[in-house]
């Protein structure tokens, strides 16, 4: 699936439900951002998004645990969860989506360039009693800056599109008659 039917679909779904999602982004610098918020009537779904370069706008704006930062650095998959679920609630927003990497051209915290995490965070359902949940994905990707950054993208859109596909609610199979109640 292309990067902007991915986009659309994941926009759709969102807008379906009433839901909404923002971004916290480090090696991509706002480009999940600008994925998001190029498609028509992107205003109802994206809340907005923090570009979290540094590492310690990770721990002061989206409250990453500053120990886990200083024991793993910022290229972890639990950092990239943290991340996604923080831009959630300092957005308001029903899903996150984060990007933490290396794009080169040097390694970084002791991973190799085109290490990154992308990270997706969730709602919790009611119906099930499943609480908020994140999950991230590793990717180890070969490039120049400017591929590994646009991959990263197209990644971080699918693994929300994915979580949006399989966190679907369920949908009532029950059939009612004309009065409201079901016939027998």
């Amino acid at each position: 699936m292309s990067g902007e039917t991915a986009t659309a679909r994941a926009l759709e779904l969102l807008a379906d439900r009433g839901q909404t999602v923002a971004a916290a982004e480090s090696l991509t610098g706002g480009l999940v951002a600008a994925e998001l918020t190029e498609a028509p009537g992107a205003s109802a779904t994206v809340r907005g998004s923090v570009t979290a370069y540094a590492t310690a706008v990770k721990h002061e704006v989206l409250g990453v645990d500053g120990a886990l930062l200083e024991e793993r650095g910022a290229v972890d998959a639990e950092v990239a969860r943290q991340m996604a679920a923080g831009v959630r609630r300092v957005l308001g927003a029903d899903w996150g989506v984060a990007t933490t990497g290396v794009a080169g051209p040097e390694p970084q915290d002791g991973q190799p360039v085109g290490t990154v995490y992308v990270a997706v965070a969730g709602p919790g359902d009611p119906a099930t009693g499943r609480d908020a949940h994140a999950v991230a994905l590793r990717l180890d990707l070969d490039g120049g800056r400017k591929e590994i950054r646009d991959e990263s993208v197209r990644a971080a859109i699918r693994l929300l599109l994915s979580e949006l596909m399989q966190n679907a609610p369920t949908k009532d199979t029950e059939h009612s008659g004309g009065n409201g109640c079901l016939q027998p």
